[in-house]
C-alpha cells in the first residue's frame, strides 16, 4: 500500500511517498480502508522521536483517521465490514489502509462526513478532558485559552462557551482571533502586539483567569501563570512554540493555584471507561450542532508533509486533515429518529448565582446554556389557544403532513420567543432580589422555523446593567435560541428583565 513513510526521525522534508506492507489484521483489530487523516501536533514530534510513543522504523504518522472497515479480527464482535468509522490509531493513518485495535474504533454518527470525522476526536477529546475532568470548569468561570486558534485551542474555546465558561481568547493575528470570536469568545488579546497580563488584568478587573488553557508553553506561559486567579487552575497542554517554560515554584504557592498535566493519550489508555464517556458526549454535542470542527484545509496524501510544515509554522487556523484517495461521499441521510435526551454531563450547567448587587460585574459575560426543551405539537396547540391565534399551519396536523416541509406543523415566531423568558431562569438566579420581572423582548429576528417535535435550548449573554427607579436594575439579556441539527438559531434578540 502507499504511505507517507518516515524511514529517519526528522522534520517533515524527510517523509517520503513509499510502499508500506500492511501486517496480518490480529483478532483484536480491524483493518479500516482510509478516507481521511487528521493532521495533530504529535505527529510532528513522532516523526523526530520526541513524542511519548515511539514506533519502530519505518512507519507512517497520522493517529486520527475516519474509513471504512474491510476486515475484523475474530474476537471483534461490536464491528463489521463495511461500516462508517472513526478510529484512534496513534500512528499509521497516512497511508491507504490502517489496522487499529478494535477498543480505539468507534462508529461515525449518522450525517457526519468522512473530513469532520477524521479531525475530531484528538483536539475535542483533549479539551474536553483538561476543561472537564482536570479543571473541572464550572459556568460562570473565567477560561484563557493560549493558542486559541490551534486544533486543540478552537476546542476548549468551543467547549469553554458550551460549559458557559466565560472565554478569553489569545492569539497571534489578528485574523485567528476573528475565527475564536466566531467559536464563541467573550474577549480577544493579540499577544504579538498587546501586553497579555494587562490586558488579563482590565478584562478580569484585577481578579485573575479561573482556568488557563495553555498549549503554546514558551516566554508567554509566567505572564499568564502570574494573572491567573486565587484557586485558579493551570492546564500544561503542550508546547507548540518548543519551549518547555520553568515556572517559580513561589508562584502557585502566592496563587494558591494548581498546575495540571493534560496527557489525553495516558487518560484514554488508563480510565477508559471515563473516556468512553466523553467520546459519547462529544458525538451528542456534534450531533446537535453544539460543537463543529473548523476545517482550515484539505490536503491530498502526497501533499501530507506539506500539511506537517504549515503545522509546525503555525499557519494552521483549527485543523488541517489529509484526504486519503480521490472519492467523493455521497451524502449521509439520518434515519429518523426520536430525539436523544440532553447529555447527562457539566456541560449543562445549573443556573448561575449572582448576587443582586454584583449584576453589573457580569455585563458581557456569557451566562451558558440551558438545557434542551421540545416543542410538542400540545405545546404549540396551548399557545394557540391562549392567543387566538388558530392558523391551520400551526395547528392543523393532517394538512401539515400535505403541504409542509417535513410533513409537520410550525410553532408560532412568537412562542420561540416569549420561550425566553422559562429559559432566563434556567440560566441565571438572581439572590437578594424580591422579584424579577422579564417585561420585554427587543430585536427579534427568526432565521428558521421551528417544526414540531425539534428541540430548543437558550444561551444568553447580560449586556446591559442600568439603574431604575426605587433601586432597581434594568437588565438586557442577549438570547440566542438553537434548534438541535440546525446550523441558524431560531431567535435571536434581546430580553428585558426589572430587578428590585
Amino acid at each position: 500500500m502507499k504511505a507517507i513513510t518516515c524511514k529517519n526521525f526528522g522534520l517533515p522534508d524527510s517523509l517520503v511517498l513509499d510502499e508500506l506492507t500492511l501486517p496480518p489484521v490480529g483478532e483484536s483489530e480491524v483493518c479500516i480502508q482510509m478516507k481521511a487523516c487528521g493532521v495533530n501536533f504529535p505527529d510532528l514530534l513522532i516523526i523526530q522521536n520526541k513524542y511519548q510513543f515511539k514506533p519502530e522504523l519505518p512507519f507512517a504518522p497520522g493517529g486520527e483517521v475516519s474509513g471504512v472497515i474491510e476486515s475484523v479480527g475474530a474476537k471483534v464482535k461490536h464491528l463489521k465490514a463495511g461500516d462508517r468509522v472513526v478510529a484512534l490509531c496513534g500512528w499509521g493513518g497516512f497511508a491507504e489502509k490502517v489496522i487499529v485495535k478494535a477498543n480505539r474504533v468507534f462508529p461515525m454518527p449518522p450525517g457526519m462526513d468522512y473530513i469532520n470525522g477524521a479531525c475530531t476526536l484528538y483536539t475535542y477529546g483533549t479539551s474536553y478532558h483538561a476543561l472537564k475532568d482536570r479543571a473541572q470548569l464550572k459556568a460562570g468561570e473565567t477560561l484563557l485559552v493560549m493558542g486559541a486558534a490551534g486544533g486543540v485551542g478552537l476546542a476548549a474555546v468551543e467547549l469553554g462557551k458550551v460549559m458557559g465558561a466565560t472565554v478569553i481568547a489569545a492569539a497571534s493575528t489578528a485574523e485567528k482571533l476573528a475565527i475564536c470570536k466566531e467559536k464563541g469568545a467573550t474577549h480577544l488579546i493579540d499577544y504579538s502586539k498587546e501586553d497579555l497580563r494587562a490586558q488579563l488584568k482590565e478584562i478580569t478587573q484585577d481578579k485573575g483567569v479561573d482556568v488557563i488553557y495553555d498549549a503554546v508553553g514558551g516566554k508567554l506561559a509566567e505572564q499568564a501563570l502570574r494573572s491567573i486567579a486565587w484557586k485558579g487552575r493551570y492546564l500544561v497542554v503542550g508546547f507548540t512554540t518548543g519551549e518547555i517554560p520553568q515556572f517559580p515554584a513561589n508562584l502557585p504557592l502566592l496563587k494558591g493555584c494548581s498546575i495540571m498535566g493534560v496527557f489525553w493519550g495516558s487518560f484514554a489508555e488508563r480510565e477508559p471507561q471515563q473516556s468512553l464517556q466523553n467520546l459519547g458526549e462529544l458525538l451528542g454535542m456534534m450531533k446537535s450542532g453544539a460543537i463543529r470542527q473548523h476545517i482550515h484545509k484539505i490536503y491530498s496524501l502526497n501533499e501530507a508533509p506539506q500539511a506537517l510544515h504549515d503545522l509546525m509554522d503555525r499557519k494552521v487556523v483549527g485543523k488541517a486533515v489529509v484526504k486519503v484517495g480521490d472519492w467523493i461521499e455521497e451524502p449521509i441521510v439520518a434515519k429518523e429518529s426520536k430525539p436523544v435526551e440532553a447529555v447527562k454531563s457539566s456541560v449543562v450547567p445549573k443556573p448561575l448565582r449572582i448576587h443582586f448587587k454584583d449584576i453589573k460585574k457580569y455585563v458581557g459575560q456569557s451566562l451558558g446554556v440551558t438545557d434542551w426543551f421540545t416543542v410538542t405539537q400540545e405545546t404549540i396547540s396551548a399557545f394557540a389557544d391562549a392567543t387566538q391565534d388558530q392558523q391551520w399551519i400551526h395547528v392543523d396536523v393532517e394538512r401539515a403532513k400535505q403541504f409542509l416541509p417535513e410533513g409537520k406543523t410550525i410553532a408560532h415566531g412568537y412562542l420561540t420567543m416569549s420561550l425566553a423568558a422559562k429559559f432566563f431562569y434556567e440560566l441565571i438566579e438572581i439572590e437578594g432580589a424580591a422579584t424579577s420581572i422579564n417585561y420585554g423582548l427587543n430585536k427579534a429576528r427568526f432565521p428558521v422555523a421551528v417544526k414540531s417535535g425539534s428541540r430548543i435550548r437558550m444561551t444568553g449573554k447580560i449586556m446591559q446593567a442600568e439603574d431604575m427607579p426605587n433601586n432597581g436594575i434594568k437588565l438586557i439579556m442577549e438570547a440566542v435560541i438553537e434548534i438541535e441539527g440546525e446550523s441558524k438559531p431560531a431567535y435571536l434578540g434581546e430580553l428585558l428583565t426589572a430587578l428590585y
